[in-house]
């Protein structure tokens, strides 16, 4: 399997979706569905999305159902990310190469941009039970997943934690509740969103949750990496915030060596999570974990 063409493939398919449910609307509000659009469409690779589609595919063959979770994951990661930019929190002036949103559309416009997008995403997944009645439990189950995720026992928890961090006086424990939260907690409730609404068993659930978290700390990891030794052009955003902004990072802790060896421990366990699984069917998974482990943007 080419994991760049699949990953390619579904994004595709993914942004005609979202094109459907994020108009370019001439209402009154329109200048806040511009802000809406300007970051959702900034060219990001829709890891969140397609892990739920491709799980959901894992499980049951087809992906249909979990499109409107995965549409909702990814205007929820979307918001996160213009929130995060912010002068208030990272203050980055650049975000996939474009300018962060507020540097567009200014600190209002972004700010309601990311409340919009938080919202609808609600909407839309909600929109999916009434297209899928059959499979009301399910989808209840796997938005409630998703929702844990994304509030304050997960990615806002985490984000809380890692802005208070600074200058700290460097705990681990706190480094793993940042890491676990604030990045890894919501490519988990893709996973297992998408594994939720296919109707796996609680024995595929928790192996796919034990995988999501693996690649979760491994892609934060080697986030950390990036921002030290990383190529802006290729990331498309600036290097070397987390040393200015004093951040408590793996790297700051650990060290190089150390957090090399750590992706690369990640990495066997994900591959281990899946043994349960047909080697064919869940390929894509392992290729993925091996392109976060040694991506370069």
């Amino acid at each position: 399997m080419d994991i760049i063409n699949e990953l390619a493939k579904y994004k595709k398919i993914i942004d005609i979706e979202l094109e459907k449910v994020i108009p370019n609307t001439d209402l009154f509000q329109k200048k806040v569905f511009e802000a809406m659009r300007y970051s959702i469409f900034a060219g990001g690779k829709r890891l969140r999305p397609i892990l739920t589609l491709k799980t959901c595919e894992l499980i049951c063959g087809s992906y249909e159902e979990a499109m409107n979770i995965a549409m909702g994951i990814e205007m929820i990661h979307t918001y996160s990310l213009i929130h995060d930019d912010l002068p208030a929190m990272d203050n980055d002036d650049f975000r996939r190469g474009k300018p962060t949103n507020h540097r567009v559309f200014g600190e209002d416009i972004a700010i309601l941009a990311g409340d919009g997008l938080l919202n609808l995403a609600y909407e839309t997944m909600l929109e999916g039970i009434s297209l899928n009645k059959i499979g009301l439990e399910k989808h209840i189950l796997a938005i409630k997943e998703v929702s844990r995720s994304a509030g304050v026992f997960g990615m806002i928890g985490g984000q809380t934690v890692d802005i208070q961090s600074k200058d700290d006086v460097i705990e681990e424990k706190k480094l793993a509740f940042i890491h676990q939260n604030k990045t890894s907690a919501l490519i988990e409730a893709s996973i297992v969103s998408g594994a939720i609404v296919a109707g796996a068993n609680h024995e595929q659930i928790s192996f796919l949750r034990g995988y999501g978290q693996s690649i979760g700390l491994c892609f934060q990891i080697r986030d950390d990496i990036l921002d030290r030794i990383g190529d802006e052009k290729a990331l498309g955003k600036n290097t070397g915030s987390d040393e200015t902004n004093n951040k408590l990072t793996y790297l700051s802790l650990y060290g190089m060596e150390n957090s090399v060896n750590e992706i690369q421990r990640l990495n066997i366990k994900a591959m281990e999570s899946l043994s349960t699984f047909d080697e064919k069917e869940s390929m894509f998974f392992k290729e993925l974990a091996d392109y976060l482990a040694y991506r370069k943007s």
